[in-house]
């Protein structure tokens, strides 16, 4: 029987890494050959210190690839790209960098990223319509798509982020201006909240708050993605300005649930995004409709399809309607976003992510 590598490939898709996602989604296959039934591959860590836990992983693979029919051999290779990752401090002390500021002066027009291609802002008018875990979880279903993705969360007076994604680590800062971003269930992840004691408010002006942004796009070390996903904060204010007016936006996504009064907002987002040339790549509709888990009834108890209305009159997609879900809401307290399972509520995020790839902009 002739093996293909596309048969090696789907093998080596199932085998899960410990922070989340799998070898394939997470690019860390190398120099795939197959030879009749003879296999070689080199998987490819990202540091020394993640290959050195993963002899597990290595062995996880060669059985994978060894049970695909007409395979005799496998040899498997683990190495490392790039150096050792720096030396984090000391658990409880903060990275020697200090976040917020007056933003430092930026020549020319917006923008990008270095080594990300796509940039896209996750808005909303107001608060309290799910912009966050539209946020999270989206992103977490585009890395099952395989897609590199990170998630950053520029709510700075209230990042949810590290709650929603089941992290709480501070993040690395060797030289005191480099931000070494955390990996949760497959994405790069980066949240002031991360940075700051959660207890405490962040009481800051515009210019700390515009200071903090430009920090963490610039300086963080986000790697080769895809995709970088801005949850950003609710409303018009100095941070949307700010990321639109200084950043090469891909585009924009607005959430908001299907009442009059969220629906007010979300336009009020929408003419924004619009006035600062930023273009809408479609809108979503949560909390759409609610199914009774004991009876099957189905209530719409913020009322049904005004957002999909506001769609089709600006000529706009309506991205999807998302359900209140009681799951979803554990899932995301619990820091594993709802996305990385598998459920229906996972299906329709996943069928998000679907349509963003097929569209060119994820």
């Amino acid at each position: 029987m002739t093996v293909s590598k596309e048969q090696i490939t789907a093998a080596l898709s199932k085998v899960g890494l410990p922070d989340g996602g799998d070898l394939i989604s997470r690019d860390m296959i190398r120099a795939l050959t197959v030879d009749g039934g003879t296999v070689r591959f080199v998987i490819e860590a990202p540091t020394p210190e993640a290959a050195r836990g993963m002899a597990a992983v290595q062995q996880a693979a060669e059985a994978a690839a060894r049970a695909v029919p007409g395979v005799d051999t496998v040899s498997a290779v683990l190495t490392a790209h790039g150096p050792a990752a720096p030396k984090a401090p000391p658990p409880g002390e903060p990275p020697s960098l200090k976040i917020g500021g007056h933003p430092t002066p930026q020549q020319g027009g917006p923008a990008g990223v270095p080594g990300v291609k796509h940039i896209i802002a996750i808005g909303s008018g107001k608060g309290g319509v799910g912009k966050s875990t539209v946020s999270s979880n989206l992103a977490v279903a585009l890395a099952r798509q395989g897609r590199k993705v990170g998630l950053l969360d520029a709510d700075i007076y209230g990042p949810s982020q590290p709650r929603m994604m089941g992290v709480s680590k501070r993040p690395a800062s060797p030289d005191g201006k480099t931000i070494i971003p955390l990996q949760a269930h497959g994405v790069t992840m980066m949240s002031i909240g991360l940075m700051v004691d959660p207890d405490k408010a962040v009481v800051w002006r515009g210019p700390m708050l515009m200071g903090a942004l430009q920090q963490m796009l610039g300086q963080v070390a986000w790697g080769e993605l895809d995709v970088l996903l801005i949850d950003l904060p609710p409303g018009t204010g100095d941070v949307q300005l700010t990321l639109c007016q200084r950043t090469a936006l891909t585009g924009a996504i607005v959430v908001s649930t299907p009442q009059d009064v969220a629906l007010l907002d979300a336009r009020k987002a929408i003419d924004m995004f619009q006035t600062l040339k930023t273009p809408i790549l479609g809108l979503i509709e949560n909390m759409s409709t609610y199914v009774c888990p004991n009876c099957g009834h189905e209530a719409h108890l913020f009322g049904h399809g005004g957002v999909g209305a506001e769609a089709d009159k600006m000529g706009v997609p309506l991205l999807g309607a998302l359900p209140i879900d009681l799951d979803t809401r554990l899932a995301g307290d619990g820091g594993t976003p709802i996305a990385a399972g598998d459920s229906p509520m996972a299906e329709a995020y996943a069928q998000l992510a679907r349509g963003l790839v097929a569209g060119g902009v994820a």
